[in-house]
């Protein structure tokens, strides 16, 4: 008589209206994996391929925008000739981009 009856199905309905809210929020996470997070991971795949098959005599772009030729590889350093007679040494990752061969003069 104090105390009302206690009915089952209203607590399932919680649960479904529980999920439904969060659904917005794993949907945003999905959108967020697929504009940003994986593209940036090819981008790094693809920049670390690249600096690990770097040879002598490649004319790359650096992070700082100068242009070279590979005279030297090191594990962890590349010697660029920026015109004959001036060599500077950089790291490795600071290498952006590959140029096509003759670009270089």
């Amino acid at each position: 008589m104090f105390i009302s009856p206690a009915y089952a199905q209203a607590a399932a309905g919680d649960t479904t209206s529980t999920l439904v809210s969060l659904l917005p929020l794993v949907l945003m996470f999905v959108v967020l994996y697929f504009i940003m997070i994986r593209p940036q991971m090819k981008r790094t795949k693809e920049h670390k391929l690249m600096v690990a098959a770097l040879a002598k005599g490649d004319e790359v772009v650096t992070a700082g925008g100068m242009l070279g030729r590979i005279t030297k590889l090191g594990d962890d350093f590349v010697t660029l000739e920026l015109t004959s007679g001036v060599e500077i040494q950089v790291q490795r990752s600071a290498v952006m981009q590959l140029m096509p061969k003759g670009t270089f003069q």
